[in-house]
């Protein structure tokens, strides 16, 4: 399991938080209460260079008009952005390099159904997938 402080440094850590986060409980508070919104947009930048592509991925977890309303993400959508910087930080966990994270996130996958895991990942099912595929890549475990 990533650590929590990993998931929390990938949503933009203590600036944007508000609050260091040590274990999982100290996670599911901050995510109960509602992410800020800018956890958001650190967590999709941390993938996506492309300002057009920045806005789709974060528009598609949470709909534009929604998000210009409102300071602080509701608790399904900071679960949602959560889930996202979970897969994000096991990628970073498991390439050992923020780049090559990057670069596999945002590639098609053959075991994903030629979606990249960035994609697969909106849905909690597919982050299960990307997660057990990035498990399978740490453990050096075959397809």
């Amino acid at each position: 399991m990533i650590r929590p402080d990993r998931i929390a440094n990938v949503m933009g850590g203590r600036a944007i938080l508000r609050r260091r986060v040590h274990s999982i409980r100290d996670l599911e508070r901050t995510v109960a209460r509602g992410l800020p919104k800018r956890a958001l947009r650190s967590t999709v930048e941390r993938v996506l260079t492309n300002k057009a592509d920045v806005r789709r991925v974060m528009f598609r977890l949470v709909p534009e008009a929604t998000f210009k309303r409102r300071v602080r993400l509701s608790p399904a959508e900071s679960e949602r952005t959560e889930r996202l910087a979970r897969v994000i930080a096991a990628a970073e966990y498991a390439w050992n390099n923020q780049a090559d994270a990057r670069e596999w996130l945002a590639k098609r996958h053959p075991e994903l159904g030629r979606r990249s895991p960035l994609e697969t990942a909106m849905t909690e099912l597919g982050a299960r997938q990307v997660e057990e595929l990035l498990d399978r890549l740490v453990y050096g475990i075959p397809a």
